[in-house]
């Protein structure tokens, strides 16, 4: 099995170096189905480890100008913030034993593992649609919805800080159809939010000593690795034409979980 999880570990990365996003949506579940840890603990691990790998499949992007800094300021502050409130302190104030629908206790983890794959659900989709890619002039001036970016940067944040998901497939449309970034600039900008915002709200966590840094180590490791591999695949091959197949993945994973939580 951790052979198993190592390799999803790699797709994780790939899917982030390729696409900008969506890969990272797989490391909770990876992190409580194939090394068993808990739901609250697997969305802080999760943070690390989508941080750590966007952080470093960033680089490349900067090196070839695809990073627009005033975006991400812009998108990340409201995220940033959002995402360190949620773990330091909502995450924590969720009771471990929410409410109970007939015989069936819901718990904080089913609670999170649930929320999990709506938005696992939810992020399919909107890999599977086709949409349209808007051309971009480069010599038009950056305009900036102000007030719209804000707010959609708060919630991705709200969402990175319960499930520990980066957000990808929310951000890179938002600064597509908001910011009108050529698409190559939205993966590369996309991915330094979600590490400034990742890594942030993993400090916000209060037991961070305790943690299983071997493990932490080991898939983050590998998901370097699969960043690396997205990477240079991205130079030779258009994400866009594989982003239906990995959502349909996505969604069978989703639907997976949600029976594997209320039914099993």
């Amino acid at each position: 099995m951790e052979i198993i999880g190592y390799i999803i570990s790699i797709i994780i990365g790939v899917s982030l170096g390729l696409i900008g996003g969506g890969g990272s949506i797989l490391t909770v579940p990876l992190l409580v189905y194939i090394f068993k840890q808990d739901a609250v603990i697997a969305t802080a691990y999760s943070l690390f480890i989508v941080g750590l790998t966007s952080a470093v499949g960033s680089v490349d992007y900067f090196r070839n100008g695809l990073v627009n800094v005033r975006t991400a300021i812009i998108f990340g502050i409201p995220s940033i913030i959002a995402v360190f409130i949620t773990r330091a302190y909502v995450v924590p104030a969720i009771p471990k034993e929410l409410f109970t629908v007939g015989n069936f206790l819901v718990t904080k983890n089913i609670l999170l593992m649930l929320l999990f794959a709506t938005l696992m659900v939810a992020a399919s989709y909107s890999m599977i649609k086709k949409t349209k890619v808007a051309v971009v002039d480069p010599l038009q001036k950056q305009h900036f919805n102000y007030p719209v970016i804000l707010i959609e940067g708060a919630i991705v944040g709200l969402l990175t800080g319960l499930v520990g998901a980066g957000g990808g497939f929310l951000i890179i449309p938002a600064l597509v159809l908001l910011s009108k970034l050529p698409m190559k600039e939205a993966v590369g900008t996309s991915l330094v939010i979600i590490a400034a915002k990742s890594l942030i709200g993993f400090y916000g966590e209060a037991n961070i000593a305790s943690m299983n840094w071997g493990l932490l180590s080991s898939v983050a490791a590998f998901a370097i690795v699969g960043i690396f591999i997205g990477t240079m695949l991205s130079k030779k091959i258009d994400g866009a034409k594989l982003k239906p197949a990995f959502g349909w993945f996505v969604l069978v994973m989703g639907i997976y979980i949600i029976i594997k939580e209320t039914l099993m």
